[in-house]
């Protein structure tokens, strides 16, 4: 999929210095906090963008110290600032402070959660940051504490102003990317969810977000079929000749390079991923399993179809590691370096500044 990615680039331009990121805290009790600061001390070898931590100064420096790292933290009262300590500190745009332990989620640990992911969603909403990294959250806490969500998607899609039918979670990694169509529903509800505008449209968010974001002009879109052997002519289910068939069809007739109903068993090995730029798969684990199989420690949860670029490691809080220093930065690092590409490209974009 790299060099596929690479050989479909819209430009070999060198691609313009953007301003910070912000990073949300994510959950005090998870791994958030130590990988935060683990991906700034490796932020130099990595070559990743400036990025401004937003949450607790505190927080950070117990993480820092709980996974033996040695680097400073300062508190910042701009963003203009945080540009110019990054090279010799972590900035941290402080809210306030948390009493927390790792492993042990609380509601004071989510309120100062839900506010880090507010305050950094708004920051980028306004242009002071050029892209939004998250964190892991824990769901269950946030709910305790008036968050509404099914996840922090659907929280920054809402505040972007998109349906969050509209805001199309990819999984991207360096062998693979993947958008599951339906997400977090019973498997047994989703045939019934399965339609040719839904599949049709999640796909086309998908294409032109490839484009716009990651330099690929003519990105190629394998779909998935929903049953075993993509139905089968029927004999397996109807759903892909019904549904997803004239998804693809409609794709092509606007100009997007389409293929499917594909067998979902045989395109994820080596030489089929070399044929597509994004895999469409139809539920949760058709996406995932691969992707987490193949990238786990560097896969990527990137948002689609919002007027701001959002990433976001793929993993959750681990809070039976959190505080051991046991967990690999590479995740938050992916979602670091790929929000910051995908904001250069987004510069240099028509109506952009570069």
């Amino acid at each position: 999929m790299t060099s596929a990615a690479t050989s479909s680039a819209s430009s070999a331009a060198p691609l313009p210095s953007i301003g910070p990121l912000a990073v949300s805290l994510g959950d005090p009790a998870g791994v958030g906090p130590e990988l935060i600061v683990a991906a700034w001390a490796l932020s130099g070898t990595a070559g990743l963008a400036p990025f401004v931590a937003v949450g607790s100064r505190r927080v950070l420096e117990q993480a820092a110290r709980r996974r033996g790292l040695h680097v400073q933290i300062r508190s910042v009262g701009s963003i203009a600032e945080a540009l110019a300590v990054f090279d010799e500190a972590l900035p941290v745009l402080d809210l306030g402070d948390a009493d927390y332990t790792p492993g042990e989620p609380d509601e004071t640990g989510a309120t100062l959660a839900l506010a880090a992911l507010d305050a950094a969603t708004q920051l980028t909403l306004a242009g002071e940051t050029t892209a939004l990294v998250t964190a892991p959250v824990a769901k269950s806490c946030l709910a305790k504490v008036g968050f509404t969500f099914p996840g922090q998607t659907e929280f920054v899609a809402a505040a972007c102003g998109i349906p969050a039918d509209e805001a199309v979670m990819m999984l991207a990694g360096p062998t693979l990317r993947a958008v599951p169509v339906t997400v977090h529903v019973p498997l047994h509800e989703v045939p019934g969810l399965i339609t040719t505008d839904l599949v049709a449209r999640r796909a086309a968010i998908t294409a032109r977000a490839l484009a716009s974001d990651f330099g690929i002009l003519a990105p190629r879109l394998a779909i998935a079929g929903l049953n075993p052997h993509a139905g089968e002519d029927g004999r397996m289910g109807h759903e892909d000749a019904a549904q997803i068939a004239p998804a693809v069809a409609a794709l092509r007739a606007a100009g997007i390079l389409a293929r499917g109903p594909l067998p979902a068993d045989t395109m994820f090995h080596a030489a089929a991923r070399e044929a597509y730029d994004v895999a469409i798969c139809m539920y949760h684990d058709q996406a995932l399993i691969p992707m987490k199989a193949l990238d786990f420690d560097e896969g990527v949860n990137v948002t689609l179809g919002l007027p701001i670029i959002r990433t976001s490691p793929d993993h959750g809080t681990a809070f039976d590691i959190a505080g051991k220093g046991l967990a690999r930065p590479g995740a938050m690092i992916a979602a670091l370096r790929m929000a910051g590409e995908c904001a250069q490209r987004r510069a240099l974009l028509p109506g952009d500044p570069a």
